[in-house]
This record gives C-alpha cells, sequence and structure tokens, in this order.
C-alpha cells in the first residue's frame, strides 16, 4: 500500500535530518557560523526528531507488512 511507503519514507527523513541536527549540536557537522552549532539545545531536538522518526517508520512498516 502507499501509505505503508510514504510513511517509511518519511520516517527516514525525519531520522536523517534528527541525526544531522543532533550532529550540528556536537560541533561535529557544519559550519561554524550557523545558529545550531555548538548549541544544546539542538542536541536534544536532534534526538527527539530521531525518535519521532523511528516511530513514523515502524508505523510504516507495519501498514506495509499488513497490505
Amino acid at each position: 500500500m502507499k501509505g505503508g511507503k510514504t510513511l517509511v519514507t518519511i520516517g527516514i527523513i525525519i531520522g536523517i535530518f534528527g541525526f544531522i541536527f543532533h550532529l550540528q549540536g556536537q560541533t561535529i557537522v557544519g559550519p561554524k557560523s550557523s545558529f545550531m552549532y555548538s548549541n544544546p539545545d539542538w542536541i536534544t531536538y536532534g534526538i527527539q526528531m530521531m525518535i519521532i522518526g523511528i516511530i513514523i517508520l515502524v508505523i510504516g512498516s507495519v501498514i506495509f507488512k499488513k497490505n
């Protein structure tokens, strides 16, 4: 079903962005001029986005496997 594949794709994208935001908050990735760079708030925002991405990915996988 298309809905399951769409949710899986969205979950992966959100998870990747969360991972990048997390790394920027830890000063591992990104330009030093970025407002996210070395900002502890973005470490937690990134982790929260990764968790949400994983939840969406799991829901999409369950829907995809049922159909």
